[in-house]
Order: C-alpha cells, then sequence, then structure tokens
C-alpha cells in the first residue's frame, strides 16, 4: 500500500478501491454509508464524496437514488485504466485475472510486430535492439529481468507508429509488468526466451512483416507455456 498522498480524495478512492477489486465490497452490493466510511477513515464527506466521483468514472460504483451507493457488476469495471490494474495486483488477482489479460496480447501483439516491421524507423529499431541487449545483460533475480523485458515490448509497440497501439501499451503497461514479473520469474524460462525475442526484433529491424508477427506468436506461445507454470506455483493448486 502506498503512503498517504497530500490528495485526500485520492488516497480515499485507492482505498475503496482496493476493497472493491479485493472483493471486500461485493460486486452488486451496498458499500457502507458516508457517515460510516468517513468516519472509519477520518476524512470529511466532500473527500468522500470527491472518491466516489473518482470510483464512479472508473465503473466500479453506482449512485442508486434513496438507496445509496453500490458495486457494479465487474464488467463495467475499465480494466484498461492503470489505478484499476494496480489495484487488482495489490489484491492478489486470481489466475483468470493473468490469463485474461495474456489472451489481451495474444489479440494485438503480434499485429503490433506485423505492424512494427512495415512502419518502424531507423531511431526505433536502434531502441528495440537497445532493450533486447539489455535483457540479455538482465541478472537473473534481478527487477532487470521483468523491466528489460517490458521495455522489449512497449519499442515493439512504439515501433509500429500506430497512436492507438502505443497509447493501448502505455495505458496497460502496470498490468504488463505485474505479468512479466510473474512469468519472468523462473531463471531458466526467461533464458529460453531469449531467442524467441531476438527472432522477433531480427523480423522487425529487416523489415520481413510475415516473419515478425509469426515470431510474435510463436513467442507467446511459449510465454504461454511459462505463465501456466508459474501459475500453478504462484497458486499451489494447479489453476
Amino acid at each position: 500500500m502506498k503512503s498517504r498522498p497530500q490528495s485526500i480524495h485520492g488516497w480515499v478512492a485507492e482505498k475503496l478501491g482496493l476493497r472493491i477489486v479485493s472483493g471486500e465490497y461485493p460486486q452488486g452490493e451496498y458499500i457502507p454509508n458516508e457517515a460510516t466510511i468517513g468516519e472509519e477513515l477520518g476524512v470529511s464527506r466532500t473527500a468522500l464524496r470527491e472518491a466516489f466521483k473518482i470510483l464512479t468514472a472508473k465503473g466500479l460504483l453506482e449512485a442508486r437514488p434513496k438507496l445509496g451507493t453500490r458495486v457494479r457488476d465487474r464488467r463495467y469495471w475499465n480494466m484498461f485504466d492503470s489505478e484499476i490494474l494496480s489495484w487488482c495486483f495489490e489484491s492478489k488477482p486470481t489466475p483468470k485475472f493473468f490469463i485474461s489479460l495474456f489472451e489481451i496480447r495474444e489479440i494485438f501483439e503480434p499485429a503490433a510486430a506485423e505492424l512494427a516491421a512495415r512502419n518502424r524507423s531507423a531511431e526505433q529499431t536502434l531502441a528495440l535492439q537497445k532493450a533486447y541487449q539489455d535483457m540479455e545483460d538482465a541478472e537473473i533475480g534481478s527487477d532487470q529481468v521483468f523491466s528489460s523485458d517490458l521495455k522489449f515490448h512497449l519499442e515493439v509497440l512504439n515501433a509500429t507508429n500506430n497512436e492507438f497501439m502505443i497509447s493501448l501499451g502505455m495505458t496497460i503497461q502496470t498490468a504488463l509488468m505485474g505479468l512479466f514479473r510473474l512469468s519472468s520469474s523462473i531463471g531458466d524460462e526467461y533464458k529460453d526466451s531469449l531467442p524467441g525475442h531476438k527472432a522477433v526484433y531480427e523480423a522487425i529491424a529487416t523489415g520481413d512483416t510475415a516473419k515478425a508477427k509469426s515470431e510474435m506468436f510463436n513467442l507467446l506461445a511459449k510465454s504461454k507455456e511459462n505463465l501456466q507454470y508459474a501459475l500453478q506455483n504462484f497458486t499451489g493448486n494447479g489453476a
């Protein structure tokens, strides 16, 4: 949990957001009234209402006249919101959460690699090369392992020169960081992934769109196996 920031309503939104995504405040149920929460957290009703506005805008809450404020069904939550993603990771997400993230990657990353091979600039190619080299140089067991992995995939998105693709990567990088932290936690698997990353880089660098797309598919297929293995250890129940 982060320390209490200057923005009181932001701090309150974080506290309540964590309670929502963790299930402490269940979906479809009404949360405690303003007086109760305000007294518990030691904040004014004004700060509380501002926090409610934040959470409502994120799709987590809805006000029901004369009834109170209740948690909306998860399908209404803005899962591309960086704060919601951060709260999800803080609240011990389920294997399904990780798999859903991976399924999103399977949808857009091969297409991104294809676009990058077509649209990349010389400068972006060098940035991708450096990102790959940083992966090779990362010390196993250090934060460099997952941070360099994340950097590589963000550089692929950047090389597409497609503002929507780039924005998507920036939007969910909090989630990707958590995903790479988990999937890169096994040293041997991380080392085994390096040839796949190199193949993606080389295909993009040479402008081979079909190969860039297929190599990203291959990389993700191996990464998915790695993720599923990591999740078995993460959950302890093979889920």
